[in-house]
């Protein structure tokens, strides 16, 4: 056994133990790995670092750029809206459309670009529905993974194998060969998560709270007289689960006060007094069946180039301070129409436009651009965020699902490697402005790409360290085996390990070879090793090293052997499935 080998073990066993205390954040750990194997001579600077120019690396950080465009036009937002009409806030429906979508989806494409789609999307329903965001996180990655062996197209891991077949003179692997295989633990995988999986998932509260959804905003909406919304109830609308909006009381265009309750019908021209997040009064703003209204007057959908949403502060020496905006006439005077006003530990029932201003309430606000520039000057107010997204820009969102379906259509036909597909679709974004790149690049996960890289490394150094072939070829040549179901069992078992902290594509690359030439040798069909190893290889829920589970590493805040946990007994189904299976659709 070699220096590199037993520095290679060394590092596998400590990195294991740093991963588990949480001392540093993981990506800390995977930049340490990374050092002490140039540093140890087990890779040159150049293998160290060609992680961060990898194909895989490459590939996520495109997606991550991608996810950023799909959250900032709004797409994630719809998406959601119509997941959460769907589920009806049940956290079962919500958790087995999520679920059975994402397994769906990554029957045919990468998984790790459905992750990164769903990534998102599972966050934002996650603080919609109240449910913890690693119940949802974990059960998503997992089910992308779980759908690896529905088709041949489902990960390149599949199609690697194929052509490590067809290299050695056998049949590649058909389209959809390994579907009877790959359904049945895609089902037995979600019913597992379901009953058992996600019960042993911990509940961490986040580090990322984010206060903006406990920061509720009050504003004034009406109801015009061509709303569809006239003669439907508050329950048929539901509002409260598809946008997190309150309505807190209804006025009739008599001037008459209706309370609020689930079976109160509405009628056309209601006034109606809303309650939510800075997010959810901009989503709901967008409707056509609601008019906001400033005081008296209409909201005007001023949606030109110049014009922009900003929060403002009021600012304890400002002259609007005990005034009403309808006595301030605050259109008038600033140019500026007030779409919703916070008050710290306050609910604000009262019209809007009859409302006394404080010293530290925030105001929404929509108009021109210079204008609210200038508002910090006049010393009554400060600039807390001038560059706010509307929750869903239509135009733009339809443009990003456009460029993310091609991408994705591009790579699943093989006219285009993932990863130059997914930069296409990086530079499509850009170049039709549906993303600008500085939002772009603040809004990366840049650790979780670390992380990948440095990661990607570490496998680097089990292959050329020859630590993954001491494995293969000991195991093998030293017990001597010849029981095919025993035999099947090993190899499985070695593609499971090694696909931890390498890619599934390089595992499979160094244990095909010697399964082929073993199965030749004792006189066995290949064909069953080859399959036995590709569901192997794809059994990637022990350990977070996937780039589907790093991508909701952090946002789920797990911790290293939290996938150990949950995912061990999920592979060993898996494996009880397979040994069963494999034999019986592909005899020895």
């Amino acid at each position: 056994m070699t220096t590199a080998i037993l520095l290679v073990i060394f590092v596998l066993v400590v990195a294991m133990v740093l991963f588990s205390i949480d001392l540093f954040p993981a990506e800390v750990v995977a930049l340490g790995i990374l050092l002490v194997l140039v540093v140890g001579g087990v890779l040159t600077p150049q293998q160290a670092f060609d992680g961060f120019s990898s194909e895989t690396s490459i590939t996520i950080l495109g997606l991550l750029l991608l996810s950023t465009a799909l959250v900032r036009t709004g797409v994630v937002h719809l998406i959601t809206r119509q997941i959460l009409g769907q589920a009806k806030s049940k956290p079962s429906r919500v958790w087995w459309i999520v679920t059975v979508l994402t397994g769906l989806l990554s029957s045919f494409m990468s998984n790790t670009a459905v992750a990164a789609f769903f990534t998102p999307v599972t966050l934002n329903i996650s603080r919609r529905t109240k449910i913890n965001p690693s119940k949802l996180l974990m059960p998503m990655a997992f089910a992308s993974i779980l759908a690896s062996s529905v088709t041949l197209i489902a990960t390149s891991t599949n199609l690697v194998v194929s052509g490590l077949l067809r290299d050695s003179g056998l049949e590649p692997l058909g389209m959809f060969e390994l579907t009877p295989v790959g359904l049945i633990i895609l089902a037995v995988g979600l019913v597992y998560m379901y009953f058992i999986g996600s019960k042993l998932i911990p509940i961490r509260s986040s580090s990322d709270d984010q206060d903006e959804y406990k920061q509720l905003y009050f504003g004034e909406a009406r109801l015009p007289e061509s709303s569809n919304w006239a003669g439907k109830t508050l329950r048929d609308l539901r509002l409260g689960e598809k946008f997190e909006v309150t309505v807190l009381r209804i006025r009739r265009a008599d001037g008459q006060r209706v309370v609020a309750r689930a079976d109160t019908p509405l009628e056309a021209c209601d006034r109606l007094s809303l309650q939510g997040s800075r997010e959810s009064m901009l989503g709901i703003k967008q409707l056509p069946e609601l008019e906001f209204v400033a005081g008296l007057e209409q909201v005007e959908d001023n949606t030109g180039k110049s014009t922009q949403i900003a929060e403002v502060l009021v600012m304890p020496n400002s002259d609007l301070i005990d005034r009403t905006l309808k006595r301030l006439a605050f259109r008038e005077r600033y140019g500026l129409q007030v779409l919703a006003i916070h008050r710290r530990d306050q609910m604000l029932t009262r019209q809007i436009g009859t409302i006394k201003l404080q010293a530290g309430d925030q105001l929404l606000l929509q108009g021109n651009s210079e204008t609210i520039d200038s508002l910090s000057q006049s010393g009554s107010f400060r600039v807390l965020d001038k560059e706010i997204d509307t929750p869903v820009d239509l135009p733009r969102a339809r443009l990003v699902v456009g460029i993310f379906s091609s991408v994705m259509a591009l790579a699943a036909l093989n006219l285009l490697p993932l990863q130059v597909a997914v930069m296409f679709g990086v530079f499509g974004v850009f170049v039709t402005g549906a993303l600008k790149p500085a939002q772009a690049y603040r809004s990366v996960a840049w650790g979780a790409w670390i992380l990948v890289c440095c990661m990607l490394a570490l496998g680097k150094a089990i292959e050329v360290s020859g630590f993954a072939d001491l494995v293969a070829n000991g195991v093998i040549q030293t017990l001597k085996l010849t029981n095919p179901y025993v035999l099947l069992a090993i190899f499985f078992g070695l593609a499971m390990l090694l696909t931890q902290p390498m890619s599934n594509q390089a595992a499979a690359v160094i244990i095909i070879p010697i399964a082929i030439q073993t199965a030749q040798r004792l006189g066995f069909d290949p064909r069953t090793f080859a399959i036995m190893i590709a569901v192997g290889a794809s059994c990637s829920f022990i350990t977070p090293l996937e780039p589907a589970c790093l991508m909701v590493y952090n946002p789920g805040n797990y911790r290293f052997f939290d996938f150990s946990r949950v995912g061990g007994l999920l592979t060993l189904i898996i494996f009880a499935i397979t040994i069963l299976m494999v034999p019986m659709l592909w005899p020895f």
